[in-house]
């Protein structure tokens, strides 16, 4: 008996991004990489957080975090404190090298803007990239609930969050095995909840916390400010939030990077994926 033939597999461009969603994808991409360098220069300007309210008696014995330097001058060290653990971080954070002198601020020159200590310059730049922020987020979200793509991409469906669902997905991206073909049109458990602990929950809080901050908002608002207990709490979650910004950016750019560039970076601006189709 002859046997049956396998189907021939014919690829086909299908539609995966909407223009809209390409076009806030990057202006959300452009605000964010200039909020963390310019948030990261004016960090250093004061490098400690805090917990409660600003000027208050007990500030410092409420005090969390703190970038720091010591040492010789000709070698000085850096270090990070974390409650009551300090951390060796010379080189990277407290001090790091500049050519040929030493660099003593909170977070190296390469990964600011400005690169080096202008604070007025950060702030001016951190604003204009959180109006971006906001606006751009704001039309992403309205395309997302008109379109129904909220509810279809990002969220994840209550059968998705089984654990025995959640357990395959993990074992899945820890081996590297990525959707291919009709499975790729689609996010799975893992990226969905990614994507919306980012969009729903981390940029608003570092929206509200940076809103939090200003005392102008603040004497027009005051609920702002209570809502976090404090400025300077607020200061502390605003710092947090962001850092969870930035591993989500490092661990998003990784998984590009194994999951095929060249495909991804391409269904990003053209709005196109190749897919492969049984005839």
């Amino acid at each position: 008996m002859a046997s049956t033939p396998s189907p021939q597999i014919l690829p086909r461009r299908v539609l995966r991004h909407h223009w809209l969603v390409r076009l806030t994808h990057w202006g959300n991409a452009l605000a964010i990489f200039f909020l963390l360098m310019t948030g990261m220069n004016i960090f250093g300007a004061h490098p400690r957080l805090y917990w409660g309210h600003g000027g208050s008696l007990d500030q410092v014995e409420r005090q969390w975090l703190e970038v720091g330097v010591g040492g010789m001058m000709a070698a000085p060290k850096g270090w990070v404190d974390i409650g009551d653990r300090r951390f060796d971080t010379s080189g990277v954070l407290g001090v790091s090298e500049r050519g040929n002198r030493w660099n003593i601020v909170a977070f190296p020159h390469w990964a600011t803007f400005p690169s080096g200590r202008d604070l007025a310059t950060a702030r001016s730049w951190h604003f204009a990239a959180a109006w971006l922020l906001i606006v751009n987020g704001l039309i992403w979200l309205g395309y997302a609930i008109l379109s129904g793509r909220l509810w279809r991409e990002i969220i994840p469906k209550a059968r998705e969050l089984a654990p025995a669902h959640l357990w395959h997905d993990i074992v899945q991206h820890l081996k590297l095995n990525f959707p291919k073909g009709e499975a790729a049109l689609r996010y799975e458990v893992l990226q969905k909840l990614a994507y919306a602990g980012v969009t729903l929950g981390l940029i608003p809080v570092v929206i509200l916390t940076g809103m939090a901050m200003s005392p102008g908002l603040n004497a027009a608002f005051p609920f702002l400010d209570a809502l976090w207990g404090g400025r300077q709490s607020a200061r502390s979650v605003h710092f947090i939030a962001a850092s969870g910004i930035a591993g989500f950016l490092i661990l998003h750019l990784v998984l590009v990077v194994l999951a095929g560039p060249i495909r991804g970076i391409s269904a990003m601006i053209t709005g196109r994926m190749t897919v492969g189709e049984a005839k």
